[in-house]
């Protein structure tokens, strides 16, 4: 009893002088107290394993969930970092027998909390001064998290009383496979097709869902969120193509910055859309990108972050216009489900409104490389997802 009494003082000391430093000072201080003997070191992982994960609590009670965290470590810190990180995700996920849905499988891999420190070691190789110093600045960035909007359940929270309608499985496995194709051609005509009937497919899903809620036929829905990453480089460009697409899918997108994602307000299915078509849309933006930076560099005109940073707002701008008028079309084609769908439509903004009622708009920076702007658009027209006047693939 008087060991365990002996580590938690250790741990205290080091933490007392490393996690409310605003200098690197007293993270050598506090990693030296950790580190400085070998026995100690031996036995101290049980309780950095038990302090870590509560800080990790700490975090989900604020409103973050694992993606967001090993974004933010992976934006401030390094590798071995996220790897600390996720094994402290992993031990307290440990304590519930079911995780919310958008979690993470991550599983232990280490043998006994209390040799958790030593085995850490050898799977870093480094010494114990060093994965010390990375063990408290970990902890350091986890005290420091503000509060941001929670976007869904914590583990252990009773179950939603309400059910979330998700895209059907099969249809599900169509359009993941549909654009996994536009992604891998280099023909723009068959992307074109691949990703048109894939959009067709999640208009239609939307428009059956809503339909058969009005009708009575699920029990009762309401909207929920999820937060997708936008990270440099282009991180404008990113957040105005999920925002289209957020749209054209009857979702609402809320762009933060600082902390490098968008929360996007939705019923469950919609959501499930928009991550599918904003991730491949995005693959092919980027693709087409580089083709096109390929082709200027080969034409003796040297291109640089303008061409990239323009190309892909004329990408994003292109792709929204595009995307409305896809929007406008599905709806076009059955009039009688307009009030269903309105009726869903009121309900998102209803909750983006509560979940952010104080939003502010961004000035983005201007498209200043003519030749971006132009090859990107014409990127955009080239990732055809369907529209008016034109019949979709079958």
């Amino acid at each position: 009893m008087g060991g365990v009494t002996d580590l938690a003082k250790t741990v205290d000391r080091a933490f007392a002088a490393a996690l409310y430093a605003q200098d690197d000072a007293g993270l050598d201080t506090g990693a030296s107290v950790l580190a400085a003997d070998p026995a100690a070191w031996a036995g101290v992982g049980q309780e950095l394993l038990a302090r870590g994960e509560s800080y990790v609590r700490q975090a989900w009670e604020r409103g973050w969930q694992p993606a967001d965290l090993l974004r933010l470590v992976r934006r401030d810190l390094d590798e071995r970092h996220i790897r600390i990180t996720g094994d402290l995700i992993a031990g307290e996920a440990r304590r519930y027998a079911r995780l919310p849905e958008r979690w993470t499988e991550a599983e232990v891999w280490w043998a006994g909390d209390q040799e958790y420190a030593q085995q850490l070691a050898q799977r870093e190789r480094t010494d114990r001064f060093t994965l010390a110093t990375a063990l408290l600045e970990v902890f350091r960035l986890l005290i420091r998290l503000p509060s941001i909007e929670p976007v869904g359940p914590l583990p252990g929270d009773p179950l939603d009383e309400h059910e979330h309608a998700h895209i059907e499985p099969r249809m599900l496995g169509r359009i993941r496979a549909l654009l996994a194709k536009a992604e891998a051609t280099t023909f723009p005509e068959e992307a074109e097709a691949l990703s048109a009937k894939a959009q067709e497919l999640m208009a239609r899903h939307t428009v059956d869902e809503a339909l058969l809620a009005a009708r009575g036929g699920r029990p009762t829905q309401v909207p929920g969120a999820c937060r997708i990453g936008v990270e440099p480089p282009y991180e404008e460009a990113k957040a105005v193509l999920l925002d289209a697409v957020a749209t054209a899918n009857r979702c609402r997108a809320v762009w933060n910055s600082a902390f490098e994602f968008s929360t996007v307000v939705g019923f469950e299915s919609d959501l499930e859309a928009v991550e599918l078509l904003y991730t491949s849309l995005l693959v092919q933006g980027m693709a087409a990108m580089t083709r096109a930076e390929a082709a200027q560099r080969a034409g003796g005109r040297k291109r640089t972050k303008t061409f990239r940073q323009s190309f892909l707002l004329a990408y994003a701008s292109r792709l929204g216009r595009r995307l409305a008028e896809t929007a406008e079309h599905a709806v076009s084609e059955a009039p009688d489900n307009l009030p269903a769908l309105v009726a869903r439509d009121v309900a998102v903004t209803s909750r983006a409104d509560e979940m952010f009622p104080k939003t502010t708009t961004t000035r983005l920076r201007g498209a200043t490389d003519h030749a971006g702007w132009e090859d990107g658009t014409a990127a955009a027209d080239a990732a055809h997802v369907g529209g008016r006047g034109k019949p979709l693939p079958r």
